[in-house]
């Protein structure tokens, strides 16, 4: 089938696009830079013709409440009226687990209003919630670090998962039925954030010290200790952490 990836050059798009290949599908990567802008709604209606899935793992390139918000709310709504007009029968959307008890941040209010969007459309759909990437150790480092030396993290539990499970389970769900609901992903282990923090740390050689504080901020949100973890029904990735870490190295 033809299957669309909006964001399809990103670190999740462009492995799910391999993926979708391997199988015998028309994977096509749609991004700005190959002439689809669902901001503007360029290009839109010519890459959908003949698309039976459209698969979004698009992000904003700001992280600014406002500008997160506009881009989510209008990415979103461009993409599933085009959709509706060439007749897609599958909408899928790549989210975040805990999105809806993390709305303090702005980033995650935008998610949120970005998965309403989707459930009010027309469009059959699925949305995938993924735990924290193990490759976003270091936003989550950055966001949390203060006077560039201390990196201040509440002791609460994470599940992350490498980006390969999650192109994997976002594939599952593009050549699947619509779910017109949620599935979790999320990794085989679970951590302390801060724990985990000082872990990646030493292993890349980092200085920072990781600080553990109960009222750290996550990207704006307060924590409780199952925030940023999956339900019981969660689909576990096969790739741990110490083995994706000793890779890097």
């Amino acid at each position: 089938m033809k299957v669309v990836v909006i964001g399809g050059t990103g670190l999740i798009g462009s492995k799910l696009v391999s993926k979708l290949a391997e199988h015998g599908h028309e994977a096509v990567p749609a991004s700005p830079d190959s002439g689809v802008n669902t901001l503007t709604g360029e290009g839109l209606a010519e890459v959908l013709e003949g698309a039976a899935v459209v698969v979004d793992v698009s992000n904003s390139p700001s992280f600014a409440d406002d500008d997160v918000m506009a881009f989510f709310r209008t990415s979103t709504s461009n993409l599933l009226a085009a959709e509706k007009e060439a007749g897609v029968g599958h909408h899928v959307a790549l989210s975040v687990v805990g999105t809806d008890r993390l709305q303090e941040s702005g980033y995650f209010r935008a998610k949120q209003a970005q998965e309403d969007l989707i459930k009010d459309s027309a469009v059959p759909y699925s949305i995938v919630h993924a735990t924290q990437f193990f490759e976003f150790m270091k936003g989550i480092t950055a966001a949390a670090t203060k006077d560039d030396d201390t990196v201040h993290l509440a002791p609460i539990k994470i599940q992350p998962i490498c980006s390969d499970d999650v192109a994997a389970a976002v594939g599952r769900s593009a050549v699947g039925d619509p779910l017109n609901g949620v599935v979790e992903v999320a990794g085989a282990d679970t951590f302390q954030l801060d724990d985990l923090i000082r872990t990646h740390l030493a292993a890349t050689n980092d200085p920072r010290t990781v600080v553990s504080d109960p009222r750290a901020p996550y990207f704006g949100a307060q924590l409780q200790e199952t925030t940023l973890l999956p339900g019981a029904d969660a689909r576990i990735g096969e790739i741990r952490f110490a083995d994706w870490v000793a890779r890097q190295q």
